[in-house]
């Protein structure tokens, strides 16, 4: 509108009405990224925002930059308010997911660990087996289960996971997933996870008849 209309007050009042709608668009951004997040990742998360918001504003710049000096200044405003509109509407069609039934709140509700010795904070990798033993009507269910608790284990600080079906046994399942360090895997036990990976992580176990059994297996 800036680059179309003559009127200086018109321009004054557009760019008011826009820098308001910017700051509410960033400071909502903002608190929902606090509200979200967990507390032991909060940090971390509102770094990758903070860059990934900057670095977006500096290579827009750049490409507009660009695309007005090949079809001018007035051109460009039109290409990019299009832009925007579609970017509103793919918003109203492709909604993002709903989060807003996710705890975030951290919750400790792992047994500690059984071992024999004490490792160092630094062994590693650290790699925990968990056994389940499913009946064949409720397979698909638990593959379900378990696809939601693999994000669950990345998020928290798995750095692989896997889970095997025993040849000889099909109802028994095996998943496998590593940790950088035994410190990194004392975190998820001491308050690394949320009560939304606790909920994840039952129904997945709740499939398994007789319960599931862990086992930590340590770098000699």
């Amino acid at each position: 509108m800036i680059v179309l209309t003559p009127s200086f007050p018109a321009a004054l009042a557009t760019l008011v009405f826009a820098g308001l709608a910017w700051m509410a668009v960033t400071s909502t951004l903002a608190a929902e990224l606090q509200l979200f997040l967990p507390a032991w990742v909060r940090a971390r998360g509102l770094a990758v925002y903070t860059v990934i918001f900057t670095g977006s504003m500096t290579a827009g710049a750049l490409i507009w930059g660009l695309v007005a000096e090949v079809v001018g200044l007035q051109a460009t405003f039109l290409i990019a308010a299009f832009v925007v509109l579609a970017g509103v509407i793919a918003g109203v069609v492709w909604r993002v997911p709903e989060t807003g039934h996710l705890d975030p709140q951290p919750v400790i509700y792992w047994p500690a660990a059984r071992l024999a010795f004490d490792p160092e904070a630094d062994a590693g990798p650290i790699l925990v087996t968990v056994e389940f033993t499913v009946a064949p009507e409720r397979e698909a269910a638990f593959l379900e289960a378990m696809d939601q608790l693999r994000r669950s284990r990345r998020r928290t600080g798995a750095s692989r996971w896997e889970l095997y079906r025993d040849g000889d046994r099909p109802d028994r399942f095996v998943e496998i997933f590593s940790v950088p360090s035994w410190e990194e895997h004392l975190r998820q036990h001491e308050g690394r996870l949320t009560a939304a990976d606790r909920a994840i992580e039952e129904a997945a176990l709740a499939l398994s008849d007789p319960p599931a059994r862990a086992e930590h297996l340590l770098p000699p």
